[in-house]
């Protein structure tokens, strides 16, 4: 039962941040594209609004990048003490994956806060596009919850030394 309900938010979480990463990605790429384009072939023609565009996705990247880089165990941890003492491999481990749990409960609180606040700051808005600040200070609390349980996820398949619960590796 728990390798199944594992099984079906890891599925949800990898479609989650493959096509947002892919959508906001292309997006910021085709605007800057376009920019450049319109900066080189016409005298005073511009997205002066590209810039903020690409802003956003970087932001938005980095930290749904965070929640991607866990299901391929790619974060920064511990790693050359474990490879001179190998018994240390699993405590070490274990800490790791306590200090992501700590770090996200602190993303799902400071964003929680922080969204709140931008959303009752009528003033608060992009730049250029004018759209509330309230929906990027959004992906603070998600990027924290689903940072939450996908070290989880990582936790119990390295307590049963099972690298990944979809049966890929």
């Amino acid at each position: 039962m728990l390798k199944k309900t594992f099984k079906t938010i890891d599925r949800g979480f990898l479609f989650i941040e493959d096509w947002s990463l892919f959508i906001a990605v292309g997006v910021a790429l085709l605007t800057a594209m376009a920019n450049v384009i319109l900066r080189k072939t016409t005298d005073n023609v511009s997205l002066y609004w590209s810039d903020e565009v690409v802003r956003k996705v970087i932001y938005f990247s980095t930290y749904i990048g965070c929640v991607a880089a866990i299901r391929s165990r790619s974060l920064i941890r511990i790693d050359a003490v474990p490879q001179i003492f190998p018994v240390l491999k699993k405590p070490l481990t274990l800490f790791s994956h306590l200090a992501v749990l700590v770090f996200a409960v602190i993303m799902i609180y400071l964003g929680w806060q922080m969204t709140v606040m931008m959303f009752q700051d009528e003033y608060a808005k992009t730049t250029t596009l004018q759209i509330p600040e309230w929906y990027f200070y959004a992906v603070l609390p998600i990027m924290g919850v689903m940072m939450f349980l996908r070290t989880l996820i990582v936790i119990v398949e390295d307590w049963r030394n099972q690298p990944d619960v979809t049966g890929e590796n």
